[in-house]
């Protein structure tokens, strides 16, 4: 009998699972002996579970921290690691290919044409070139485009299985009732909760073919909502992907980002209104010399703000999107924009982080004047109340999508900061899709 080729999966609970279950879940000639995790907490110690990894695994995959990829490897003689996460340089990939390569294993990216599901109806992905471009406010009006022309949407989100796993292979919302039946983080909620107050139907989880079937069930089109920077899962009849001028080169120096830029019919120019104009001339320029078929649109993200009259003078904590912040790179974002603009002055927080908050500011150094909305679990949920209690700040400056105050207890006077996409002159989103 033939041996079976080893692999090691690099990943970070999403991609990783579902390369998984597209390439490697039925075929015998291979044996899939760990995942590795990283940019997600709570994930490693886990097993990816039998319900999930079918009869060839009975006893589920086990998950581990990517620092153990060499010993992994020597242990269980892999032949080759695989690549399967999103959001990372050029340079750490192939930093990861080293270290694969010397234990003697052999290092790999998956094509899309093994891991693309095939819908029955027509997709539209919304995807980027990096975390925190603006793509969640771009599907959410791509949907309510589609919606006012009469067609039925379903919108297929990214993984964010931080839960149980076998319980989250396939996940509707259709209300925020939902997010709590589902048991949802403050994570999956800042990408569930926008899309159903506008009266979108959100499907997820783990298992992306089975959830193809539901999406098609009841949809005329499917929109693809893209998470951090990665590939769609679904074939898409019409890819637009969104670029930042304000992290212009950022483009072609993160994967799989410059795949996105390079397979693109529609590509955003986001946040136009709010960055250098040399560096949206850059941007405008690499763009075109990299993808020069695709139709470009420019935008800005709308910004805002509840009670702007309690910001003019104050001394204000920043709360802004987690990912966004951290693994995305950007020192800040709508929460400081705005404050700025009506004349607050953002505080530090590091001094008042305790426990998971703490760790993630010594982990990300550039933060030093917002605070990132980590929330994966209960545990850091209770550190972020915690953090945000601690400050000496006259007020709360809250950007996360969704509403912290839904789910935490706030002693200080709050102001909601939200965004939403806004075109800037021809041609507009809505003319790529009447095209389509």
């Amino acid at each position: 009998m033939t041996a079976r080729t080893k692999i090691l999966i690099l990943g970070a609970a999403g991609r990783d699972f579902h390369d998984f279950n597209q390439v490697f879940r039925r075929d015998p000639g291979t044996e899939v002996v760990a995942f590795t995790a990283t940019q997600i907490p709570n994930i490693t110690g886990r097993r990816y579970p039998p319900e999930l990894s079918g009869p060839l695994y009975p006893q589920g995959i086990p998950i581990v921290p990517e620092a153990e990829l060499e010993a992994v490897c020597s242990q269980h003689g892999v032949d080759e690691v695989v690549f399967s996460y999103s959001d990372v340089s050029h340079a750490t990939v192939m930093h990861l290919a080293a270290r694969a390569q010397a234990v003697g294993a052999g290092f790999r990216l998956l094509g899309p044409r093994r891991t693309l599901v095939r819908a029955q109806k027509p997709v539209i992905s919304v995807c980027a070139v990096r975390t925190g471009v603006g793509k969640s406010p771009a599907t959410r009006h791509v949907a309510g485009v589609l919606r006012a022309r009469g067609r039925k949407v379903a919108v297929v989100r990214h993984p964010m299985p931080y839960g149980d796993l076998a319980a989250q292979a396939v996940q509707r919302f259709a209300s925020l009732d939902d997010l709590a039946r589902h048991q949802c983080t403050i994570e999956e909620m800042e990408e569930y909760e926008p899309h159903l107050r506008l009266g979108h139907v959100v499907f997820a989880g783990v298992d992306y073919e089975p959830i193809a079937r539901a999406a098609e069930a009841e949809a005329d089109v499917i929109v693809w909502d893209g998470g951090n920077n990665d590939l769609p899962f679904f074939q898409p009849d019409l890819e637009i992907v969104l670029v930042d001028p304000h992290r212009s080169g950022d483009e072609s120096r993160y994967w799989p980002g410059e795949s996105n830029l390079r397979r693109a019919d529609v590509i955003v120019l986001s946040k136009v209104g709010t960055a250098e104009p040399a560096r949206v001339a850059e941007l405008r320029a690499a763009v075109g010399a990299a993808n020069p078929s695709a139709t470009l649109v420019e935008a800005d993200l709308a910004i805002e703000v509840d009670r702007p009259e309690l910001l003019a003078g104050t001394r204000v904590l920043v709360i802004e999107d987690g990912p966004t912040t951290t693994h995305g790179g950007m020192p800040y974002g709508a929460g400081f924009v705005a404050a700025t603009r009506h004349g607050a002055t953002p505080v530090d927080p590091r001094p008042h982080a305790v426990g998971a908050l703490a760790d993630t500011f010594a982990r990300y150094p550039h933060l030093e004047a917002v605070l990132p909305a980590m929330g994966y679990g209960g545990a850091q949920v209770r550190d972020l109340e915690a953090t945000i209690g601690a400050s000496d700040a006259d007020v709360v400056v809250i950007a996360t999508p969704v509403d912290l105050r839904r789910v935490l207890t706030i002693r200080q006077p709050t102001v909601r900061v939200s965004y939403a996409y806004a075109d800037r002159g021809a041609p507009t989103l809505a003319d790529a899709l009447s095209r389509f």
